[in-house]
């Protein structure tokens, strides 16, 4: 500032300071009017989003689930205050692994951060030069032994340590793969019963061996006993994601597991500078991460599953008199744990594939996601739908526009 410039500057502070004195009303009153028009906002219709019913699933690309008032308001009140990451992350992972039954747990930024954390804590140790040296393995443990069918695309997440993956099929195999380099074991919940290995021989071996395990509960907070089976089971250090069945943040996951894996986790994650620093969670989200985690247990779920058979009835019955059809509600036994319906039909009564109906339920308004679709040329098509996100009321619109397709496609 010029000595001019820096002379009216001084000259006009009693003025302001007296100003700050009377003008918190006002200034009240701004923020307030801000915040007002801010909550008005249709953000989705000024950026021009496409909205939609999902009668499909969690996954990532459907911005998996979506979030109640209690964990919304935690985000809300999170941003009220600064406070220290660290300490937000030691408080939340001593009541998060008090309600499932760990030694010890964090949040993270999902689960495929969860398993990258928990990965390289297995390999560094508290050992903080190891920690700034990853994803250069030179001198550390640095081989994960999974099994063939549990590769499937998550397990990349692994080699973001650096390690290297050992891919079995049997237990002999298994044994074999085992040497001085082996760092862990890792199981893929949702691919249990395609692997030869089952959770029982995944464990006796590591624990023969001393040997890490972990595993990848993803999408498996469902049923509820989940969230504490896998660590009361004997699980090393366990993996979920947040933002699924939770209906936590979707940028948030858990690692739970034993004490020492997690606080070795800890230092290769923010605030420190280890290769998960770029896996930062905000406060708001770690907050939220336990509203959410700590509703899920304490809900009703008999009450939950009673509400998704009831819409559900409501799709299967308003269909079902249509010829040509058939429906059948199942239950996946591992991941997505929810009533789920497999609608298919007689081609030649039915002149539509089922991606003709999966674009034209999408393309409908209001726009609904539905999973599978077969393709031309098959005996039956057919889709798969769920009802499990559904806002109350919207299996009624699902409903009525598979019947409208439907019908429309008749012959």
């Amino acid at each position: 500032m010029k000595r001019r410039d820096v002379i009216k500057f001084l000259s006009a502070a009693p003025l302001a300071g007296g100003m700050i004195g009377t003008g918190l009303t006002a200034q009240t009153v701004s923020a307030g009017e801000t915040e007002a028009a801010i909550a008005g906002r249709d953000l989705f219709k000024e950026l021009g989003l496409k909205t939609f019913i999902n009668a499909s699933c969690v996954c990532t690309s459907l911005t998996a689930s979506l979030m109640p008032p209690e964990v919304t308001q935690a985000i809300v009140k999170g941003a009220d205050e600064f406070v220290l990451l660290n300490d937000v992350l030691d408080k939340v992972g001593e009541k998060i692994a008090e309600l499932c039954h760990a030694e010890a747990a964090t949040v993270t930024a999902g689960c495929w951060s969860a398993l990258v954390q928990g990965l390289a804590g297995v390999m560094t140790g508290m050992d903080r030069k190891k920690v700034m040296q990853l994803p250069n393995v030179d001198g550390m443990k640095s081989e994960v032994i999974l099994q063939k069918t549990h590769a499937n695309g998550y397990h990349q997440a692994l080699t973001n340590t650096g390690a290297k993956l050992v891919i079995v099929e049997t237990l002999e195999e298994a044994e074999a793969a085992i040497n001085e380099k082996t760092a862990m074991l890792w199981f893929l919940n949702r691919e249990l019963s395609a692997g030869k290995l089952n959770y029982e021989q995944w464990l006796s071996l590591g624990k023969k061996h001393k040997v890490p395990t972990m595993i990848d509960i993803a999408s498996d907070a469902h049923p509820v006993e989940n969230l504490w089976k896998f660590n009361d089971m004997g699980f090393d250090l366990v993996a979920i994601s947040g933002g699924k069945a939770m209906r936590g943040p979707q940028s948030a996951g858990i690692l739970m597991g034993k004490k020492d894996l997690i606080a070795a986790a800890r230092l290769s994650a923010p605030p420190n500078s280890g290769i998960c620093r770029g896996h930062k969670v905000n406060k708001e989200e770690i907050l939220a991460m336990y509203v959410a985690l700590e509703r899920h247990i304490k809900m009703d779920h008999e009450k939950e599953w009673k509400t998704w058979e009831d819409a559900m009835g409501v799709i299967v019955n308003t269909v079902n008199n249509i010829k040509g059809i058939s429906q059948q509600v199942f239950i996946p036994e591992i991941a997505n744990h929810t009533p789920t319906l497999h609608l298919s039909w007689d081609n030649n009564k039915i002149k539509m594939t089922g991606r003709q109906l999966k674009e034209r339920l999408w393309n409908g308004n209001p726009g609904i996601e539905v999973m599978g679709g077969g393709t031309m040329g098959t005996k039956r098509d057919g889709i798969e739908l769920s009802v499990w996100q559904l806002k109350p009321g919207q299996e009624k619109i699902v409903a009525r526009r598979l019947k409208e397709e439907l019908l429309k496609a008749s012959v």
